[in-house]
C-alpha cells in the first residue's frame, strides 16, 4: 500500500488482529516508509489524546472493546447460579469493567473454573440491551498469575488480619487467614497475593513482603512510591560515586563571582539549581535593551555519560517532590551539596548571557562554562515584598543593584510574551502543608506573584536559547514538545461552545490566542470555570521528543528544557549537547547517547507521568486523610468532571477531588450528555454541567485510597433541554434503574436480550 493509514483503518486493523498489535506491525501492514513513520507516531499520538487506541508502542488495543479472545477472572456468581467475569486488565478510564456471563464449553480442558480462577476466553458481544455485554466460553484454566498487590495491613484477634485497599479503583478488603499475616504489623505496607482455598472457597491475601509503615515514617508518599515503582533508594555504588565526586577543572570557566547573581525559589525549595542578573545593556545601539544572565548548575561535569550515577539518573528520569518529601534523581550530595547555588559559595555553572530590546525581543545570546557565586537565596515572597517596598536586612541593599534591574528586564519580556501570546490559562494551584510528623496543617492557594512570572520568563528565555544553539550547530538533542489539540478534541470544543453562545475559529492556522480570546470573552461570566476547564481538557499533555513539532501552549517552533539538570534528566541531555556541540570541555553528549535520544526522551515522558500520577495520588490521600473526620460535613464545590456512572466534585475549601454517584442523585435516571458536558436528567431534562458550583455532603473517605465519596445535595439546574418522553420506562434512583443495582431478568426471557 505504501501510505499511511487513516484513523478508521488503523482501529480496522486492530479490530480484526489475533495477535499482537504494534506501531510495528502497523507500519508492516500498511507498508509507511520513510518520513510517514514520523507522521505515523503523531497520528498514534493523537489517537491515544482522543481515547480511540491504548496501550505500548508494542502492543495496540481499541480502548473499552474487548478482543476476540482475552484473559478473564472469575469473580462471582449471578442469582441463577451463572459464574460472572472481568477482564484480567481493564482502565477504569473507559467507565467499569464490564460483567462478562461464562456459558459451558464442552471442549474445556483439565479441571473445571471457579470463583477466583483465570480463563482464556472467546469473547461474544451482546449488544448494550443485554443484561451482560458479553458472553464467553472458556478455552483453558489458565495458571494462577503470582501477581503482587499493594494494601496495608490491618492486624486482628487471633493472629489473622484484613488488608486495606491503596488503589480507590479497587475499594475491597482482603481478609488474610492465620499464617498468612507475613509477621506484618499493624499499619504496615505490604505486598500481598491472593490466595483461595478450593473451589468455592473465599478468596484471602497472604502477605509477602513488608514494606514500612507510613505512619510511623511519617510519609504517606510511601504508598505511591511503591505503586508506582519509584526508585527511592540509592544502590550504594551510585551513592559511593556521588560521595567521591570532586570540583571539575576551573582554569577553562569564565569567572562570574563579582557579578551579583541571585537564586529565588520558593520556601521551602529543597534544591537551588538556576540563578539570575539583568542590568540595562550598556551599548547606546540598543537604548531600553537588556542584558541578562541565566546560570544553571554544571551537574555535567559531575554526572558522567555512563557513569552509574549517570544510569541511576536516567532510570529516575526527575525527581519527584511530594508534601511530606522529595524522592531526587540524584543524591544529596550532587543535588543539595556540589550543584546547589548556596549563598556565598563559588559553584561551577553552565550560563547564557542574553541581550533583548526594548520591547523583549532577542538579539543575540552565548552560552558559556563559568564559577559564580550567589549573592542572596531569596524567595518568591520576600523578593516581591521588597519590590514592593517592603524590604528586609537582606533585599535592602540588593534593591537597587539587583531587584529593580531583574524587574526592569522582565517588564520587556513581559511585553513579548503577549506580542507571542502564549496560552494563557491561569490555573489556581493547590499547596499541602504538612507538619513535622507528615500531617496535613492546611491547604492553601498560594497567590501568583510578578517574582514568579519574572523567574518563569528567565527561564523559558534561556530554554528557547538552548534549543536555538543546539539546531544551529545542527546538533540533535531532546525538545520539549507540545501539539496543538487534535482535530476530534477542536470538533468536541467546538460543538460544547456552540452550546453556550460561543465560536471557535475556524479559518487560519490555529493558535494559542484563538483559546485566550475564548478565555477573555467568558472570565467575567458564570461560565468562566467551565470554559476553563473544557479548554484545558481539549489540550495536548507536553512531554519529550527528539523531534522537533513545537511547543503550542508557549507559541514557540522550538523549545528545550535547559534550566533544571538537578531534577530533569532531559535538562542534563541538553547541557551535554551544548557541552559538545560548543566544544566547552570534558563529558559532551556521546555518540552512543545520540544513537538513543528517542528511546530516552519516551523513557524520561513516561517518568514525568509516573511522577505526576505519584504526586497527584499522594495529595488526595493526605487530603482525605485531613477530612477523615469530617464525614456528613457539607462543602461547597464544583463539578470537575463526568462520566456515565456519576460525576466528580472539587471542593473549593481544599482542592479535594471525590465522586458522586449517579445512582445517588434524585429520584430519575440520568445520561451523560457528551456535547452539553452534563449529566442530565431523563425525566426532568435538569442537569449538572462541568463547572458548576454545587453543594455535596461528605459519606466516606478512605485515606489510603485517597477515595473521597460524596451525595449531591444540590438540585440540578435548567439547560433548555426536553425530558426524553419516548424513553424507556425505568425504575427511578439510579442510571441501573433500581438505586444502581442492575435489573434481573425474568426466567420467561432470553438470557442474553432484554
Amino acid at each position: 500500500m505504501g501510505k499511511l493509514p487513516s484513523q478508521q483503518e488503523i482501529l480496522d486493523f486492530l479490530a480484526g488482529t489475533t495477535g499482537e498489535a504494534g506501531k510495528r506491525e502497523i507500519v508492516r501492514a500498511f507498508g509507511v516508509k520513510g518520513g510517514d513513520r514520523i507522521a505515523l507516531k503523531k497520528l498514534l499520538r493523537d489517537m491515544a489524546d482522543d481515547g480511540l487506541i491504548a496501550g505500548s508502542r508494542r502492543k495496540l488495543t481499541r480502548p473499552g472493546v474487548l478482543p476476540p479472545v482475552t484473559v478473564l477472572e472469575i469473580i462471582s456468581r449471578d442469582a441463577d447460579g451463572e459464574f460472572v467475569a472481568r477482564p484480567a486488565t481493564w482502565d477504569e478510564e473507559h467507565g467499569p469493567p464490564p460483567r462478562i456471563l461464562m456459558v459451558e464449553s464442552k471442549r474445556e480442558a483439565g479441571p473445571v473454573a471457579g470463583i477466583g480462577d483465570r480463563v482464556l476466553a472467546r469473547i461474544t458481544a451482546l449488544g448494550a440491551d443485554a443484561d451482560y455485554p458479553y458472553q464467553a466460553r472458556t478455552i483453558k484454566r489458565l495458571a494462577k498469575a503470582r501477581t503482587s498487590l499493594l494494601g496495608i495491613f490491618r492486624a486482628l484477634t487471633g493472629g489473622t488480619g484484613v488488608i486495606d485497599p491503596v488503589d480507590r479503583k479497587q475499594l475491597k478488603e482482603w481478609p488474610v487467614p492465620r499464617g498468612n499475616t507475613g509477621d506484618a504489623e499493624n499499619g504496615e505496607l505490604v505486598h500481598f497475593e491472593l490466595a483461595r482455598s478450593g473451589r468455592f472457597g473465599v478468596q484471602g491475601a497472604r502477605v509477602m513482603e513488608r514494606l514500612g509503615n507510613p505512619a510511623a515514617e511519617q510519609a504517606i508518599s510511601l504508598i505511591a512510591v511503591h505503586a508506582h515503582g519509584i526508585p527511592d533508594a540509592f544502590p550504594h555504588a551510585v551513592l559511593a560515586e556521588a560521595e567521591a565526586a570532586k570540583e571539575p577543572d576551573l582554569k577553562r570557566r569564565e569567572d562570574l563571582r563579582q557579578l551579583p547573581l541571585v537564586t529565588i525559589d520558593p520556601s521551602d525549595a529543597r534544591d537551588h539549581d538556576d540563578a539570575v542578573w539583568a542590568e540595562p545593556d550598556p551599548d547606546a545601539q540598543n537604548k531600553g535593551g537588556w542584558v541578562m544572565i541565566v546560570a544553571i548548575a554544571d551537574v555535567a561535569s559531575y554526572v558522567k555519560p555512563g557513569s552509574v550515577l549517570d544510569k541511576e539518573a536516567r532510570k529516575r528520569g526527575n525527581s519527584v517532590y511530594f508534601p511530606d518529601r522529595v524522592v531526587p534523581m540524584l543524591p544529596e550530595r550532587i543535588s543539595n551539596d556540589l550543584c546547589s547555588l548556596r549563598e556565598n559559595e563559588s559553584r561551577a555553572c553552565i550560563a547564557v548571557r542574553m541581550v533583548f530590546d526594548k520591547d523583549g525581543r532577542k538579539l543575540k545570546h552565548r552560552f558559556f562554562r563559568a564559577l559564580m557565586r550567589s549573592a542572596a537565596s531569596l524567595t518568591y515572597e520576600q523578593a516581591q515584598a521588597a519590590i514592593d517596598g517592603r524590604t528586609d536586612e537582606v533585599t535592602g541593599p540588593l534593591l537597587d543593584t539587583v531587584l529593580r534591574p531583574l524587574w526592569g528586564a522582565y517588564a520587556s519580556l513581559a511585553l513579548a510574551r503577549t506580542e507571542r501570546g502564549p496560552l494563557d490559562l491561569d490555573l489556581p494551584e493547590r499547596k499541602i502543608l504538612v507538619d513535622d510528623k507528615g500531617k496535613v496543617r492546611g491547604v492553601t492557594s498560594p497567590p501568583r506573584l510578578d517574582a514568579h512570572r519574572l523567574i518563569e520568563e528567565f527561564m523559558i528565555s534561556a530554554n528557547v536559547a538552548a534549543a536555538e544553539t543546539l539546531e544551529a550547530k545542527r546538533s540533535p538533542l531532546i525538545y520539549r514538545v507540545h501539539d496543538a489539540p487534535s482535530k476530534e478534541k477542536l470538533a468536541s470544543l467546538g460543538e460544547f461552545l456552540a452550546t453556550i453562545g460561543l465560536k471557535l475559529s475556524k479559518s487560519g492556522t490555529l493558535k494559542p490566542s484563538h483559546f485566550n480570546r475564548i478565555l477573555a470573552d467568558t472570565r467575567a461570566t458564570p461560565t468562566a470555570e467551565l470554559v476553563g476547564e473544557v479548554v484545558l481538557r481539549s489540550q495536548s499533555q507536553a512531554e519529550y521528543s527528539a523531534n522537533n513539532f513545537g511547543h503550542f501552549g508557549l507559541n514557540l517552533r522550538r523549545y528545550a528544557h535547559f534550566t533544571s539538570p538537578i531534577r530533569r534528566y532531559a535538562d542534563l541531555i541538553v547541557h551535554r549537547g551544548l557541552v559538545r556541540a560548543l566544544g566547552l570541555g570534558n563529558y559532551g553528549l556521546t555518540d552512543v547517547e545520540i544513537g538513543e535520544l528517542d528511546q530516552i526522551a519516551q523513557a524520561i515522558s513516561d517518568t514525568e507521568r509516573r511522577a505526576m500520577a505519584a504526586e497527584r495520588e499522594t495529595a488526595d490521600r493526605l487530603i482525605a486523610a485531613y477530612l477523615a473526620d469530617r464525614i456528613g460535613a457539607t462543602f461547597t464545590a464544583r463539578v470537575s468532571g463526568l462520566v456515565r456512572t456519576g460525576l466528580f466534585v472539587r471542593l473549593m475549601e481544599t482542592g479535594a477531588d471525590g465522586f458522586v454517584p449517579a445512582s445517588s442523585i434524585g429520584h430519575e435516571y440520568f445520561y451523560h450528555d457528551e456535547v452539553r458536558q452534563a449529566l442530565v436528567g431523563e425525566d426532568t431534562g435538569l442537569a449538572y454541567r462541568l463547572g458548576d458550583p454545587v453543594e455535596v455532603r461528605l459519606v466516606e473517605a478512605i485515606p489510603t485510597a485517597g477515595a473521597l465519596r460524596f451525595e449531591m445535595l444540590s438540585e440540578g439546574r435548567a439547560l433548555g433541554i426536553k425530558p426524553k418522553r419516548g424513553a424507556p420506562s425505568r425504575a427511578k434512583g439510579g442510571p441501573h434503574g433500581h438505586r444502581g443495582k442492575p435489573r434481573q431478568q425474568s426466567r420467561g426471557g432470553s438470557r442474553k436480550r432484554r
